[in-house]
């Protein structure tokens, strides 16, 4: 009798299934110059993480068309593969918010997976923006499937968390933290921009917390913040490290190439967390997905969706995982 596959034994038990995100790593790039070595390491690294062109900051003001018109020609250049690339556009209420969203989808870049929101108040903002973004991608008959990444960067919008994270389109909520900061006027000290303040000051703390739980709530990917400090060889990967250990986060942003690697490297899991969920997870496949003890310890199907998930992590980021379990699960 053929051994059952996980997914057919293990339900997801609460909330919705959170899926994979196109990866872990999410790398912001503001000018042409950036984009370009941007897309080139994607390439590089056969797509390992999303590239971001970002039409917010990086504008200058009344210099938004001109900006968007090149960095989304950017995009839309041919490449061998269309690996996944995003695009932030400006506020809902800014007067370029549509002009961008016009000459992206006139662009038509391949690979567009994401469209980001930022500067967002509440629920309604999202629910407008969403509503444009149908609009103009049935207009122009393209990425019709497009997804959100909504920005979180003040104190009221965390109070609609879960009212946002519950719209079908919106795939990410994202932490602003350096706009977080600004919007509490000195309330939250410059300190707080940086590690460890990011992470040890209460108000961060419960914003981060805020934002990891209504996106496991609704099965949406909580995104953390850039490391500020993007001339150190090691900061990003410590960062991110805390960020999905000790906050639940499942991606996070770069803003400088050299942080790219350091992001992957902390969110994929060890060579002995492969090994311990390929063993228990044959040895519950084995036992027809019964209880088992390995190593002292009981297992059941609660503790085996764990393995699965993080196996399944392993396989997207390319881990070293035993060939017993490729055949079994892959």
């Amino acid at each position: 009798m053929p051994k059952l596959h996980p997914d057919a034994v293990l339900i997801q038990v609460s909330g919705a299934a959170i899926g994979q995100p196109p990866s872990v790593c999410e790398h912001y790039a503001g000018d042409g110059k950036k984009l370009r070595k941007a897309l080139a390491l994607q390439d590089d690294l056969r797509g390992a993480f999303d590239v971001t062109a970002d039409l917010e900051d990086g504008a200058a003001s009344g210099a938004e068309d001109t900006i968007a018109r090149e960095l989304c020609g950017i995009l839309a250049e041919p490449r061998g593969q269309a690996w996944a690339v995003g695009c932030r556009v400006h506020p809902v209420d800014h007067p370029a918010f549509r002009s961008d969203l016009e000459i992206l989808f006139s662009a038509r870049p391949p690979g567009l997976t994401y469209i980001t929101l930022p500067k967002i108040t509440g629920f309604a903002q999202v629910s407008q923006a969403d509503a444009s973004i149908r609009e103009l991608a049935e207009q122009h008959g393209v990425f019709q499937d497009v997804r959100l990444q909504v920005l979180a960067e003040d104190e009221g919008v965390l109070y609609e968390l879960h009212r946002i994270a519950a719209l079908p389109r919106v795939q990410f909520i994202a932490f602003g933290q350096m706009d977080f900061t600004s919007s509490h006027r000195g309330a939250i000290p410059a300190s707080a921009m940086k590690s460890p303040g990011q992470f040890d000051h209460p108000l961060m703390r419960r914003a981060k917390l805020e934002i990891s739980a209504a996106c496991h709530a609704h099965g949406k990917l909580p995104t953390h913040n850039p490391t500020t400090d993007y001339a150190s060889p090691t900061q990003a990967r410590e960062d991110a490290l805390r960020a999905r250990h000790e906050f639940g986060f499942m991606r996070m942003w770069s803003i400088h190439p050299k942080q790219v690697l350091q992001i992957l490297s902390a969110f994929a899991p060890t060579s002995d967390e492969i090994e311990d969920a390929s063993r228990i997870l044959l040895a519950a496949q084995a036992a027809d997905w019964g209880p088992i003890a390995d190593r002292g310890l009981l297992h059941d199907r609660a503790s085996y969706r764990y393995y699965w998930n993080l196996l399944k992590r392993a396989q997207a980021s390319g881990g070293d995982i035993s060939q017993a379990a490729r055949q079994a699960f892959f």
